[in-house]
């Protein structure tokens, strides 16, 4: 039994010893949290994704946006559920080893694992990708110097990785509110090249609000759940944040107004003053937008802006990794190696392997650089939901298990569960669909079944080694 298991009860005391037993340092503060929240919603889906998105749905991406974002509120409420029950580094995998069983919790640690080295890969794409606009420097070259300079970051303490976080989250809020702020002052005051024909009719005066359909916006649904990504790393930040009974609740319940403003908002604001038929797949919509307005100096700065974004997530997910991967190890479902701590808490080997193969954007990036982003994409956004699909899961199992009187309750439950976690299920069943009607996004359901062959065969041999690493004990 590993220290992040608790034997008896499951109060708040006896959680917190839980998670200070892994040996990790609590260096996250509470601001430091707040931001990670915040930032780990604004990233490459938004930045660079909805230029594709646009193209596709047109302003109809608005609405797409805000129903997402409903049901993103839903997974992270009972997410909180679950953190208040217990809060460890392992997150989500823990809780679906304990309530839905341990080759669960198994494919949800390797398959989250999988996700952020693969995200890894798309936020080094989409930062080479930035790049270009002011070099013409091959892609794999940046991206192979941005690999190599955020490996480096992940070596420090996590206190300094919560900071730099801070920052990198800043930047992107700030930004994203002066872009609103530039777009609404052109609607009202009239300034710069676009105040002419900038008008909120836009919305739905160039060939009307669904100007693709119905279908058009459905099938931007893996776009839009992309851009979601990465909002549940708060429940990885666990075991390191400072004051997780205080300081987790305030972060999930931010992300209504997050949805709203740097979504819903940003879109409506953008859209209003450039119309979506100027939008382009590859192309930042943030970037194209203030070209459009011909303000040239503020495309450059969005442009390094979302450049920070990206290797913002990057270096989460490079944070992240690390961390799955000593949870797997801790619970006997991964090479004891990755146990191992340096002395500022980082778990070394793990960050280390992690960066190594998230070297395999540098190679994509090499043959085949225009497809690079949507492949990766791809597979990133069915990984990650596979995360979403256990914590609601794992929720709905925790009621159960309360209503039998065999756990506590939280003191933070989700608003209308089970119901609401029934339906974020629906949702995401419906995304999965989509996603094979749509050719471009439909490679990541053919390496869906290897990789659960693979992860299939693994446990059958870890079982029948260890018997005992392959079962759940309180």
């Amino acid at each position: 039994m590993t220290s992040v298991r608790v034997d008896k009860q499951h109060d708040g005391s006896e959680a917190a010893e839980s998670a200070s037993g892994e040996g990790y340092q609590r260096g996250l503060g509470a601001r430091q949290i707040q931001m990670i929240a915040i930032g780990g919603a604004i990233g490459t889906g938004l930045f660079l994704g909805a230029g594709k998105a646009i193209s596709k749905a047109g302003p109809s991406l608005i609405l797409a946006y805000a129903i997402a974002g409903l049901v993103i509120f839903f997974i992270m409420r009972a997410l909180g559920e679950l953190l208040m029950y217990r809060p460890v580094s392992g997150s989500f995998s823990e809780y679906a080893r304990e309530f839905i069983g341990p080759f669960a919790g198994f494919v949800t640690g390797w398959t989250y694992w999988l996700f952020w080295v693969v995200t890894g890969i798309t936020e080094v794409t989409a930062a080479a990708t930035y790049m270009t606009y002011w070099w013409n420097i091959p892609q794999w070259v940046s991206a192979l110097v941005f690999t190599i300079i955020l490996y480096g970051a992940n070596l420090i303490s996590v206190k300094l990785f919560g900071e730099l976080e801070f920052w990198f989250s800043m930047i992107k809020v700030t930004a994203i509110i002066g872009m609103i702020l530039i777009c609404a002052g052109i609607l009202t005051i009239g300034f710069s090249d676009a105040a002419d024909t900038a008008s909120m009719t836009m919305l739905w005066s160039e060939g009307g609000f669904f100007p693709k359909g119905i279908g058009g916006t459905l099938m931007t649904l893996q776009i839009v759940m992309f851009a979601f990504l990465a909002v549940e790393l708060v429940g990885v930040t666990a075991g390191e944040s400072k004051d997780p009974k205080v300081t987790l609740p305030k972060a999930i319940n931010t992300v209504p107004w997050r949805i709203a403003v740097f979504y819903v908002g940003a879109l409506i604001m953008i859209l209003s003053v450039v119309p979506w038929t100027h939008f382009q797949p590859g192309v930042s919509p943030f970037v194209a937008a203030f070209e459009e307005m011909g303000l040239g100096v503020g495309a450059a700065i969005v442009n390094f802006v979302v450049l920070t974004a990206a290797l913002s997530s990057c270096n989460s997910g490079m944070y992240s990794t690390g961390r799955m991967l000593r949870d797997l190890a801790l619970n006997g479902q991964g090479p004891r190696v990755f146990t191992k701590l340096t002395k500022s808490g980082t778990p070394l080997i793990g960050t280390t392997v992690s960066a190594a193969l998230m070297l395999v954007g540098v190679w994509i990036n090499y043959v085949a650089p225009g497809k690079a982003f949507e492949y990766v994409v791809s597979f990133a956004t069915i990984s990650g939901m596979w995360a979403w699909i256990m914590i609601l899961v794992s929720q709905i199992r925790y009621r159960a298990a309360v209503r039998r009187g065999e756990a506590p309750e939280s003191e933070f439950k989700a608003p209308g569960a089970p119901f609401t976690s029934w339906f974020a299920l629906l949702f995401i069943g419906m995304v999965i669909v989509m996603m094979g009607i749509d050719e471009g996004a439909r490679v990541s359901l053919y390496c869906a079944p290897l990789w659960a062959l693979l992860l299939g065969v693994s446990y059958l041999i870890l079982k029948s080694r260890n018997p005992e690493n392959a079962a759940f004990k309180r």
